[in-house]
């Protein structure tokens, strides 16, 4: 089921720690200027309301890759580091979970003074896109966190979850104001969720008949589940597994990280001096950043740039991480200077790995290189949220 996406994730408890949360914060608020310079803040918001996308960012921002705590988390990173900004870049994030939700409308109309936007109608896109998904689409699942991104040009996504204690997931819904011309019929970009049968669903376009009359009458099965625009699914185990990555395209961010030097390409001189670690960080978030949205059908992947708070599939490692960020946040710095050349390397190098994926073939050693990650994390300031990585009793493995 779908509104311009929707995904269903295994619930997820635990907490995000503060050395964790800042880094997000800042990774977050990089990863946005340069989408934005690059491409534009509605094409940001496009990007929101996939909800492979939001997945691979949680994921490159070192989240749990398949929980359903990346929403409220990474949601809650990029309101604290973009809203500062807001003015200059001029995207604006609203609401939140539990309470912080029911500030929404309060928080769009002081949106709306600042922009001169129409705030009425902002906050009624906001209660109705809550609406369909808590009540109109009865799917089990009640809604606890909703947020809702807006522009300066009027255009906004909402990304909002819900829970189900008794299939115990959580399905996210994505919404997109491009091209949406009713919240009644088909509003949806996408729902993000398990398959859980038949549900009642008054926003599809064939239940016409059925809104007409239910201030009469409020029974009766749609004959279809909501068609799917993009739609996630995640599984419930917690390690990172070889079938939830492509390993081809992995595989070439390896390779040309830790076989290749910057200094063989030419298109990445400006990036030499960086260590095989952080240029395949660097890879994965480059590819957030640049990456079309064919690229993001497997989110696991991108837990290889950071890791995962919970050690899968590696600890966190915050000297790897606190690099990338420093890397990005110079190549921003640089641009609104008018020296774009670092930015045009970091965009460069998404798509030399995507050029080495055609003669790129694919070993079995994936077990191998987690381990790898795992007895090396110490080298690079590895974190969980059960302490901090240690040096392994054991010879190290080799990566290929």
């Amino acid at each position: 089921m779908k509104r311009s996406g929707n995904a269903d994730l295994p619930l997820h408890y635990g907490y995000v720690p503060a050395w964790l949360a800042e880094r997000m914060a800042k990774l977050g608020l990089a990863i946005v200027e340069n989408i934005i310079a690059d491409y534009g803040k509605n094409d940001l918001l496009r990007r929101l309301s996939d909800p492979f996308w939001f997945q691979s960012l949680g994921a490159v921002m070192g989240m749990d890759w398949h929980s359903s705590g990346i929403t409220t988390s990474v949601l809650g990173a990029l309101k604290r580091a973009v809203n500062p900004h807001s003015k200059e870049l001029g995207i604006y994030i609203c609401g939140g979970k539990g309470r912080h939700s029911t500030n929404t409308p309060a928080e769009l109309l002081r949106v709306a003074e600042a922009t001169g936007l129409n705030g009425h109608q902002l906050v009624r896109c906001s209660k109705l896109s809550a609406k369909v998904d808590n009540t109109a689409v009865q799917d089990g699942f009640q809604l606890y966190t909703h947020n809702f991104i807006v522009s300066s040009t009027g255009q906004w996504c909402v990304i909002q979850q819900g829970m189900s204690n008794l299939s115990s997931t959580a399905r996210r819904y994505h919404w997109h104001s491009e091209g949406l011309t009713s919240f009644v019929a088909d509003p949806h970009a996408s729902i993000y969720g398990h398959n859980t049968g038949l549900i009642l669903n008054m926003a599809d376009s064939k239940a016409d008949t059925s809104r007409q009359g239910i201030m009469q009458i409020a029974a009766g099965n749609p004959d279809k589940i909501l068609k799917d625009i993009k739609q996630l699914v995640m599984p419930a185990h917690h390690d990172v597994q070889a079938k939830d990555v492509d390993l081809k395209r992995l595989g070439t961010v390896l390779w040309l990280a830790h076989e290749k030097q910057p200094a063989d390409f030419e298109e990445l001189l400006l990036l030499q001096g960086l260590g095989p670690r952080t240029l395949q960080s660097l890879a994965l978030v480059s590819e957030v950043i640049h990456g079309s949205p064919s690229r993001f059908k497997d989110p696991a992947r991108f837990s290889f740039a950071h890791g995962g708070k919970d050690g899968h599939p590696f600890p966190v490692p915050t000297k790897v991480y606190d690099e990338t960020i420093g890397v990005l946040q110079n190549a921003v710095h640089r641009s609104k200077l008018g020296n774009g050349e670092k930015s045009d390397a970091i965009k460069r190098l998404s798509k030399i790995a995507e050029r080495a994926e055609n003669n790129f073939i694919p070993n079995t050693n994936f077990d191998q290189v987690i381990e790898n990650e795992r007895n090396d994390s110490w080298k690079y300031g590895g974190r969980t949220v059960f302490g901090r990585a240690k040096p392994p009793g054991k010879i190290q493995l080799k990566l290929f």
